[in-house]
């Protein structure tokens, strides 16, 4: 009969074992899915973080760009460089044509005009 006492408890033993094993084992099966949804609850409950506005484009300091402006301030279509010239009476000349386009590029490079097309310039809508 001692045999089969000592099997029955040592049967005993390995169930006890085997359940603290699977609880163990269930534990970690757990764990990472409950930190996982831990994690994506806090996300979700994150602000949504804006861009940052763009630093305002400041206008260069001569005064060809003050005019320039006030012509694309008046001016209701894109404009190409010829145009601009004559509103700022300047005289229709290839060079002075250049010049004044490439003000315009400047300009659409600070992001204070926008070309619309080949040699179309306006100002940005908001």
């Amino acid at each position: 009969m001692a045999p089969q006492r000592e099997i029955t408890a040592q049967a005993k033993a390995a169930r006890e074992r085997v359940a603290e094993l699977s609880a163990q084992l269930e534990e970690f099966h757990r764990t990472p899915a409950e930190e996982v949804r831990i994690t994506r609850k806090t996300l979700l409950e994150l602000p949504v973080p804006q861009p940052p506005a763009p630093p305002p484009s400041k206008l260069p300091d001569h005064p060809a760009y003050q005019q320039i402006m006030a012509v694309f301030a008046a001016a209701d279509a894109p404009l190409r460089a010829r145009q601009v010239c004559e509103a700022m009476g300047l005289e229709i000349a290839p060079n002075t044509i250049n010049n004044t386009r490439l003000k315009l590029k400047r300009l659409t490079e600070r992001g204070i005009l926008v070309e619309t097309g080949q040699g179309l310039f306006t100002q940005p809508r908001p």
